[in-house]
């Protein structure tokens, strides 16, 4: 069985983000980027599965601009055997990412995808489910348990509720939550041995992609700053300023 795994990159969740001047974006010159955490969590499930016996091979892609080939490195360090990169520099939305995503996986045939539930940057949660809906496969979102028997899968998700079981008949699609496990560290010998890993670099128009979107970004802003809290004497002032400066209550 092949699977596919996409990976983001995106900026390091150790990193404080911070805002352009001018209000455009974020400000990415001399940030740390690193894989997406959801998206390491995709490539180790992907692994655990080739070490079961389960998992041929593991082709990971990812769609960004050619240092996303560091990425697409460390995926092939954590286990994967091949890596294809769709480059392109443009600000790409969620449904531009799941087009070009159906390309690769019209182009490779794998019986199983698996992508992080979100990106740390946007928090978009979109990609996985509209590859879903591109391809019409089967969908497992928010899982933490994945279980693959023959030609079926059976993905534990996280609902509001508690836990949901869907059975999806393969080909189909998995996003990963947290709890479903914990990414494992890159060797230093896996590290030198995924230089020589065959990785593809493609572009859109290879896929035959329109990348335009509908959607433009009009500004960007930090987050407000908070006010430093006081302390009150008495339970009736705490009541008097809930009521009537807080107006809360």
């Amino acid at each position: 069985m092949k699977v596919l795994v996409a990976v983001k990159r995106v900026v390091d969740y150790n990193v404080k983000v911070r805002v352009k001047a001018d209000n455009t974006g974020v400000d990415l010159a001399n940030v740390k980027m690193s894989m997406n955490p959801f998206c390491e969590i995709a490539v180790e499930e992907a692994v655990r599965l080739k070490e079961k016996g389960v998992a041929t091979e593991i082709v990971a892609v990812s769609v960004g601009p050619t240092a996303a080939q560091e990425q697409l490195r460390t995926a092939l360090a954590l286990g994967c055997d091949r890596a294809i990169l769709v480059e392109s520099t443009e600000e790409l939305s969620s449904l531009a990412v799941a087009k070009l995503l159906k390309g690769v996986v019209d182009k490779e045939q794998p019986q199983l995808v698996i992508l992080g539930k979100q990106a740390i940057d946007s928090d978009n949660n979109q990609t996985g489910q509209m590859l879903a809906a591109l391809s019409g496969y089967g969908q497992g979102t928010f899982a933490s348990e994945v279980n693959v028997d023959g030609e079926r899968v059976k993905v534990t998700r996280e609902i509001d509720g508690g836990l949901q079981t869907v059975d999806l008949k393969l080909p189909a699609i998995v996003t990963t939550d947290l709890r479903l496990n914990e990414p494992r560290y890159a060797s230093l010998p896996n590290i030198m041995k995924a230089k020589k890993k065959p990785l593809e670099t493609i572009k859109p128009d290879d896929l035959g992609v329109s990348t335009s979107s509908t959607v433009k970004v009009l500004k960007v802003e930090s987050p407000a700053a908070r006010k430093g809290g006081i302390k009150v004497k008495s339970v009736d002032e705490l009541v008097d300023k809930l009521k009537n400066e807080a107006k809360v209550i």
